[in-house]
């Protein structure tokens, strides 16, 4: 009988599928798995079956072994019907790359990593000209614009202010003192980053193409959705003088888990499944540690602070 696999693993989440309907189609492939896995033979008891007639004429009872009816699968139907599966960092319809998603006490694991407010890295693909009612290249057309006068030098200048003003509002959801010992080591660490919920945070911001009328943005981000980062998209074309729509997003990684790690579609099996759970558990585990410690220790000291505040303001 085959082992219900337990912990975290990504998948590969196509454009145009909602998140749902790959958590639902994941679960389906595991059940299915599962119940054709092979199974023990059934449990054996004794029973008392009549015997053929001795000398006398009288028949008899003689003990014998017999299967336990009530456990055949074709008696008691399949033998796992429900299985939960849980899903992370959720992705829109529209968007695409790692969805990580947990089974098991995986599921307890996808609770921790929501409260350690890691960092998702996205490539985001834009294209000068053109504004939609939702900020995608598949909306409604609302303006067109030229773009002749936009380089990539102007772009990357206002990539520069956005990153600027997101960092600020970084230190600021951060509660850390930036002058003492432990910001220096967590901004080493690159474990600055938001204490407990806040707006969406850009923490770094660059190029990759640049071929007008497209260009390729890498965004590195906490709290975010997909559709911030098509108007992040949005108001870059506005800054320039012009305007965008966003052609695509895609998440390359979510905490420790990047494209490498994600399941293809035709592999989301249980053997395939199992394997990953396993590779990714290790770093998975230092992950929670490494982050989950750290809010630990800044917990006691911004209770402090708050208690502080609250007898200032009763003197």
């Amino acid at each position: 009988m085959a082992n219900i696999p337990a912990g975290l693993f990504a998948v590969y989440k196509p454009p145009g599928v909602s998140w749902c309907r790959v958590r639902d189609a994941v679960r389906a492939r595991l059940l299915r798995e599962l119940n054709e896995a092979p199974e023990p033979p059934p449990r054996q008891r004794i029973r008392f079956l009549p015997a053929a007639p001795g000398a006398g004429g009288e028949p008899g009872l003689v003990p014998a072994w017999v299967p336990v009816l009530a456990e055949h699968p074709l008696v008691r139907g399949p033998r796992f019907t429900q299985l939960k599966v849980g899903a992370g960092h959720r992705l829109d319809v529209k968007a695409s790359g790692v969805f990580v998603l947990g089974v098991g006490h995986g599921n307890k694991l996808l609770t921790d990593r929501y409260h350690c407010h890691l960092t998702k890295v996205y490539t985001v693909g834009g294209l000068f000209g053109k504004a939609t009612e939702d900020f995608s290249d598949t909306g409604k057309l609302v303006e067109k614009a030229t773009f002749d006068h936009i380089t990539r030098e102007k772009l990357e200048r206002i990539l520069a202010v956005i990153q600027g003003t997101n960092h600020k509002a970084l230190l600021l959801h951060s509660n850390i003192d930036m002058k003492t010992q432990e910001a220096y080591e967590l901004a080493v660490n690159g474990l600055i980053r938001p204490m407990g919920k806040s707006p969406p945070i850009i923490t770094a911001i660059r190029c990759l193409q640049f071929a007008l009328p497209e260009f390729q943005l890498e965004i590195h981000c906490v709290h975010e959705t997909q559709q911030y980062l098509r108007k992040i998209v949005h108001e870059i074309g506005l800054e320039l003088k012009s305007c965008a729509v966003c052609t695509q997003v895609r998440r390359i990684r979510d905490g420790v888990f990047t494209l490498d790690d994600a399941l293809l579609r035709t592999q989301w099996n249980l053997q395939s499944i199992q394997n990953a759970i396993s590779d990714c558990q290790l770093k998975v585990r230092e992950e929670l540690e490494k982050t989950l410690g750290h809010q630990d220790k800044s917990v006691p000291k911004m209770a402090a602070e708050v208690a502080h505040e609250h007898h200032k303001q009763s003197l």
